[in-house]
């Protein structure tokens, strides 16, 4: 019997713990812990709406990832248009990331503050490749990204149950977007 408990209390503690290690994985995520930062103060009548947050989020989450995948390109590009593309990646977004972050200060958004995971593995796996291989690969996620950021943007741009000042943060971004859209759609019909 003392083994049946022992074991026993040997399988609930490593349960217990494996939970606890999953809980702590979790909140690593940047991302997820600004969702949820937002949500609670969302249900707290403090915040703003989930789709205000959650096009906050979107946003400074893949404007980090646009600068870290430019910097990248500056470095490893092989083509010039596309290390020139990935510095206007670098200035831009960066720009547009500290605008952002100063409306969500104003507003009562929590933003990522580091990359999701997701978005850090496709870092880490561009960081590996280089020359041409890079570019081909760099180009088709740009052309992916700014397909979806300019639908996100356009969106939240014409939402009128937007937050005003995140509203009008996605017009004003949103040319920026496009005319990323049109370069990166010239240089990828170069690479081809």
């Amino acid at each position: 019997m003392k083994k049946v408990s022992l074991l026993l209390l040997l399988a609930i503690s490593t349960l217990s713990f494996q939970a606890c290690s999953d809980k702590k994985k979790e909140s690593d995520d940047s991302v997820e812990h600004a969702e949820n930062a937002n949500d609670a103060k969302e249900d707290a009548g403090t915040g703003q709406t989930e789709d205000t947050n959650e096009f906050a989020v979107k946003a400074a989450n893949g404007g980090m990832l646009e600068v870290e995948l430019g910097r990248l390109a500056e470095e490893k590009a092989q083509s010039k248009d596309v290390k020139e593309f990935g510095a206007m990646m670098v200035k831009d977004h960066s720009k547009a990331n500290e605008e952002l972050k100063t409306i969500a200060a104003t507003q009562n958004i929590t933003l990522p503050t580091t990359l999701g995971e997701d978005e850090q593995k496709h870092v880490n796996e561009m960081a590996k490749l280089s020359g041409a291989e890079f570019d081909k690969k760099y180009v088709s996620m740009m052309v992916d990204d700014h397909k979806e950021d300019i639908d996100l943007f356009k969106k939240t741009a014409e939402d009128e149950k937007a937050n005003p000042a995140v509203k009008s943060f996605a017009a004003k971004t949103l040319p920026t977007l496009q005319k990323h859209m049109e370069s990166i759609n010239a240089i990828d019909k170069k690479i081809d």
